[in-house]
């Protein structure tokens, strides 16, 4: 049996959090999985020194559109198999997964879309999770366990953000966003945080704007889901809260795995 440390970061542009010493505390942390999200990167704009990093397998998916989107992976691990995407192109193209199939369980590294633009976005947004769904759904009837990391986009609920009242009708907590969250775990997956955390203002978000992470005026957005049938091997739940660089902060899962 082995500990495996998985940490999961919407870095939120990784040639700026580059600069702000991304490298140091990647090397310092040494995750044995790093899931990042909103790269706005391809794989060439990456910085050299972290394309390709000593003791790591790397994979990268980025958008068609330049700028926008993107996920990498870091594994220590060489994934059995890695696909970019449920097959849907209207989804795939830009370039929000990366799922790695590890044997012992599937990892999805995720940045769900958002759907504050525009009704056409949101709807985007519902579409994106569906499709997300279904395509987990059909590993886990195959009997493959599945882990899902990334920034959802949603808040679950009153507790998971510092003003619901005033966000409800805000996308990020809308009913509908909110109902799909509990129709997920409806299908059999466990918000790991909450098994071990049930303290409120525990934020992973906080806008830019109005000097929000000062005073802890906060989102939870970024998760790890398991299926409940693997929630044994979950030994820790957890948010960095203290990792700058980003507006969001790091979160991280502690497993006991065979590998």
């Amino acid at each position: 049996m082995k500990k495996l440390r998985i940490i999961c970061w919407n870095v939120n542009g990784v040639r700026a959090v580059y600069r702000k010493g991304f490298q140091e505390w990647f090397s310092e942390e040494e995750p044995d999985i790093l899931c990042i999200q909103e790269t706005k990167a391809t794989r060439k704009q990456f910085p050299p020194s972290i394309r390709v990093v000593d003791g790591y397998h790397t994979y990268f998916n980025s958008a068609e559109r330049k700028g926008y989107s993107g996920v990498a992976l870091y594994t220590k691990i060489k994934p059995d198999k890695i696909d970019k995407g449920f097959g849907i192109e209207e989804f795939d193209q830009e370039g929000r997964t990366l799922i790695a199939d590890y044997g012992d369980f599937v990892l999805f590294n995720i940045y769900f879309p958002n759907g504050k633009m525009s009704k056409e976005r949101l709807q985007y947004k519902m579409d994106f999770y569906d499709a997300f769904l279904e395509y987990a759904d059909k590993l886990k009837e195959q009997g493959k366990n599945i882990v899902v990391c990334g920034d959802v986009n949603t808040a679950h609920k009153e507790i998971d953000l510092a003003r619901p009242k005033q966000n409800e009708k805000i996308s990020g907590f809308l009913p509908e966003e909110r109902a799909w969250i509990d129709k997920f775990i409806s299908h059999g997956y466990v918000d790991t945080f909450r098994v071990f955390n049930l303290e409120e203002e525990q934020y992973s978000w906080w806008s830019y704007r109005t000097r929000a992470r000062e005073r802890n005026v906060g989102w939870r957005l970024d998760y790890f889901f398991v299926n409940k049938e693997f929630m044994e091997h979950v030994e820790s739940s957890y948010i960095l809260s203290d990792v700058m660089g980003s507006d969001h902060a790091p979160v991280g899962l502690d497993l006991i795995c065979d590998k």
